[in-house]
């Protein structure tokens, strides 16, 4: 069971990212997948999390409208599409799964970093 994060990198205010999320040994759509970040000095949150399952999606609020999750069943891959970019979105970003979006989350992939400065 493996979970890899990519796509992250610098961008400029109001620039955008996706953020990619493939799973390997297990079909990722069977499982909550939630993006969490952590800035420096400052506790993990969750971003955004999706369960096909359930048919939920959640997002952080200062990223509602912004940010857009969706699965991509024939790559199993679980995609974040961060647009509107700001300085305080610059954090290490992880995916990981859990059985639903309420619950603890058991595997977690690498982050990927994601700084966001003019």
């Amino acid at each position: 069971v493996q979970l890899q994060a990519s796509g992250g990198g610098l961008v400029q205010p109001g620039g955008s990212l996706r953020l990619s999320c493939a799973a390997s040994g297990f079909t990722l759509n069977e499982y909550a997948v939630g993006w969490f970040r952590q800035a420096p000095g400052k506790e993990r949150e969750m971003v955004s999390c999706i369960s096909s399952r359930h048919g939920v999606t959640y997002y952080e609020g200062s990223v509602k409208g912004r940010f857009a999750i969706s699965t991509d069943n024939v790559k199993n891959t679980v995609l974040l599409q961060m647009n509107s970019l700001k300085p305080e979105d610059t954090a290490d970003y992880y995916c990981a799964t859990g059985v639903s979006c309420g619950s603890s989350f058991d595997y977690w992939g690498q982050g990927t970093q994601v700084t966001v400065s003019s």
